[in-house]
C-alpha cells in the first residue's frame, strides 16, 4: 500500500509519457494487491472492519511496512533503484508464498506474482539502462545505490511475526530466500556496472511500527479524505 502510494506520486510528473503510465500502472498492482490482503484480514479478524479501515484509519505506529518502501521518490534514477530493490525481494517472496498452507494467501500470492514478474522484470531492465548508461545516469543510479542500501536489510530479516508465520506454515521463511535476493541482486548490478557498498549496518524498526518520518506525511496525504469525512463514500 505505502509503495503504490508512493510511486502514483509520479503520475503526471514521469519523464516521458510511456514511463508514466508504467509506473502509475504498477502503483495500481500495488494498491490492488494490498486490497485483496486487506480485504481477508478484515474477514478474518471478524469484527466487522473493512479494507478501508486498514488503509485509512490506521495510525503509523500501527504500519508495519519495511523503511524501503517510504522513502522519497527523488529523481528517476532513485525511484528506479528503490523498486529494483524492492521488487528483487519481493518476487522471492510471493513466489514462495504460494506454498502457503493458508488457502486464500497462497491464491493471492498466485495472482499477484503475474504482476510481481513484470515489475521485477522492468526495474531490472531500467537499473542496468541506467547503470551502465551514460557518467550522469551512472553517477545517479550509484549515488541511489548507496543512499538506500542501508534499508535493504530488514526485507530479508524475520521478525517474531515472520517466525510465527513460517511455523504455521502460512508465511514465508525469510531465510531460505535471503541466498536467491542477493543473487539477483547481484547479477542486474553487475550488468549495470555499479558497486554494492561495503558497509553492512543496516536501519530496521519498519516491521515494528517504527519508521521515518516520511511515513507520517505519506500518510497526511493518503488519509485526508477518510478522516475528515468518516465513511464517506463515492
Amino acid at each position: 500500500m505505502i509503495l503504490g502510494q508512493r510511486l502514483s506520486e509520479w503520475c503526471g510528473h514521469g519523464p516521458i509519457l510511456e514511463q508514466d503510465i508504467a509506473l502509475t500502472n504498477i502503483a495500481l498492482d500495488f494498491i490492488g494487491q494490498a486490497r485483496n490482503l486487506y480485504q481477508y484480514a478484515a474477514e478474518v479478524e471478524g469484527k466487522g472492519r473493512t479494507e478501508d479501515d486498514f488503509a485509512f484509519l490506521r495510525d503509523p505506529l500501527d504500519y508495519k511496512n519495511v523503511l524501503l518502501v517510504e522513502q522519497p521518490n527523488g529523481n528517476w534514477g532513485q525511484t528506479i533503484m528503490r523498486q529494483f530493490l524492492y521488487d528483487s525481494f519481493n518476487f522471492y517472496f510471493y513466489n514462495e508464498l504460494k506454498s502457503s498452507t493458508d488457502t486464500q494467501i497462497s491464491a493471492i500470492a498466485e495472482k499477484s506474482l503475474k504482476e510481481i514478474k513484470y515489475h521485477l522484470r522492468y526495474s531490472s531492465e531500467w537499473t542496468v539502462r541506467l547503470g551502465d548508461g551514460t557518467e550522469e545516469s551512472h553517477a545517479k543510479m550509484q549515488n541511489a545505490l548507496d543512499d538506500l542500501w542501508m534499508y535493504t536489510g530488514e526485507l530479508c530479516t524475520p521478525d517474531a511475526l515472520d517466525k510465527e508465520a513460517t511455523e504455521a506454515g502460512i508465511g514465508v521463511d525469510l531465510n531460505k530466500i535471503r541466498p536467491y535476493v542477493e543473487e539477483k541482486v547481484d547479477a542486474i548490478l553487475t550488468r549495470a556496472t555499479l558497486q554494492k557498498p561495503e558497509s553492512n549496518w543496516m536501519q530496521k524498526g519498519g516491521k515494528q511500527g517504527q519508521h521515518s518520518e516520511h511515513l507520517g506525511f505519506i500518510l497526511a496525504e493518503m488519509q485526508f479524505m477518510q478522516r475528515a469525512y468518516p465513511g464517506a463514500e463515492w
